[in-house]
């Protein structure tokens, strides 16, 4: 009889890497409006340049383009168009609501793929989706009656 051993993972995480326009406003978006908490940072010449933020079990990473010098990469598109982060949570209407208590401008929930699901627009336009399961309807919207 052969026991196989059930190799470990190797790839264990992704973490989006997000090029910004201003961090110290990211910054402030991320920890005092959404609650993320800054893990790690890279400081150069005085200034944060690069932070590791977590929110829950998730993380991303938060760059500020250069914009002078040998490393200057601003980039000439808008910024945002097309990403979108999808973060599964245990219950995505209680971020919705807690959002909305801070004014933080959420859509109102859905349910798409039985998913509860609420987006936010950071600062460069990045799509951010808190996304919780659900037996409600497809296409149901969250109302404070529920």
């Amino acid at each position: 009889m052969t026991v196989e051993a059930k190799a470990e993972a190797n790839v264990r995480q992704a973490v989006p890497f997000f090029g910004v326009s201003d961090i110290e406003t990211s910054v402030r978006y991320y920890t005092e409006s959404l609650g993320f908490v800054m893990k790690n940072k890279w400081i150069h010449e005085g200034k944060l340049r690069w932070c590791w933020i977590e929110l829950g079990e998730a993380a991303l990473m938060l760059q500020e383009f250069w914009r002078e010098g040998h490393h200057a990469n601003v980039p000439t598109e808008k910024l945002g168009v097309g990403v979108s982060i999808c973060f599964t949570c245990r219950d995505a209407l209680a971020i919705y609501r807690e959002l909305r208590t801070k004014g933080v401008e959420a859509q109102r929930p859905f349910v798409g793929n039985a998913m509860w699901v609420t987006s936010v627009s950071d600062p460069d336009g990045y799509k951010l989706f808190f996304e919780s399961p659900t037996d409600a309807p497809e296409e149901s919207e969250y109302s404070e009656a529920l």
